[in-house]
């Protein structure tokens, strides 16, 4: 992740993980299933290799063909996807609190850059949480928020994840609903270059909320964190 200059541009536009993710109709789970292989490299963004059925697109297709990828720009060559339109079920999330820390931040949507990034908001005191896919609150599957861990000066509010405690109480507002709250049940170090997306980014089995960013050490020939810090929490 590439750290940014000033504290309200914490983010790059299309780099892998931290600081710097899929919807789909339940009848195309198994033919649309994401791997997405996710590293968090410059703080920006989520990389993510998406098969092209199943990787969403950002805008609305043209008749009879492919849609087009949406404006966020990338180093991965991509190639194009039938966009697969997710019908929301689940009230969006709005707002995010975590016991114990100053994290207390807006939810924005985000979705997947044309090279397959999962994008990340560009101020460090908002988390994005991925669109495509389910969102808290859902009967199944992982809902995804990431977040910028610093600044080139400071850190984010995300910085504290690695910190978290088992048990330790997550908060999540939404659009015209209750309120959700989650318990933490383990914090995880991943290092990038064996991120598993599948798991992180899963649309089946029991509802999970995984807070994402990036962590570990910081590499200067890399200009990046070695490892995403992912803490899951179930349904309290």
């Amino acid at each position: 992740m590439k750290r940014t200059t000033t504290a309200e541009g914490a983010g790059g536009s299309s780099a892998p993980w931290q600081r710097t993710a899929e919807r789909s109709p339940a009848a195309r789970h198994a033919a649309a299933a994401l791997t997405m292989a996710l590293l968090i490299a410059g703080c920006a963004a989520m990389e993510a290799s998406v098969p092209d059925a199943g990787r969403p697109s950002l805008e609305p297709p043209p008749p009879v063909q492919a849609a087009t990828p949406a404006v966020p720009t990338s180093v991965i060559p991509v190639r194009p996807a039938t966009p697969l339109v997710r019908a929301p079920k689940d009230p969006a999330p709005r707002f995010l609190t975590v016991e114990g820390t100053t994290i207390n931040m807006p939810i924005v949507q985000v979705g997947v850059s044309p090279d397959g990034a999962m994008e990340i908001p560009d101020p460090f005191d908002e988390a994005g949480w991925y669109r495509y896919g389910p969102a808290p609150g859902a009967a199944a599957g992982s809902a995804v928020l990431a977040a910028h861990v610093d600044t080139t000066s400071d850190s984010a509010p995300f910085s504290q994840l690695k910190s978290l405690a088992p048990g330790t109480i997550v908060t999540v507002q939404r659009e015209g609903s209750a309120a959700l709250t989650f318990r933490v049940t383990g914090v995880e170090l991943m290092a990038k270059d064996a991120f598993d997306g599948v798991s992180i980014f899963r649309r089946d089995g029991p509802p999970q909320l995984k807070l994402v960013t990036c962590g570990g050490r910081w590499l200067d020939e890399q200009q990046d964190y070695g490892d995403n810090v992912i803490v899951t929490a179930a349904p309290a």
